[in-house]
């Protein structure tokens, strides 16, 4: 269906060994890690969505004293 076009779009343009999110994932994670716009990719039917790289964990900084 739709969702599996989309995730096949993802991949083919996505870049080996990368974790490609799209923005929607993107604004569920970006507290807890670093990503990297990564631009636009045109899906069908959905036309440009904005697409990001997760690059790694954001360092923990304790509010513990």
């Amino acid at each position: 269906g739709d969702t599996v076009n989309v995730a096949a779009r993802m991949e083919s343009s996505s870049k080996p060994g990368k974790i490609n999110v799209s923005e929607n994932t993107y604004v569920l994670v970006k507290q807890l890690y670093n990503c990297t716009f990564r631009g636009k990719i045109d899906v069908k039917n959905h036309g440009s969505m904005n697409m990001y790289y997760v690059n790694d964990l954001k360092e923990v900084k304790s509010t513990l004293a």
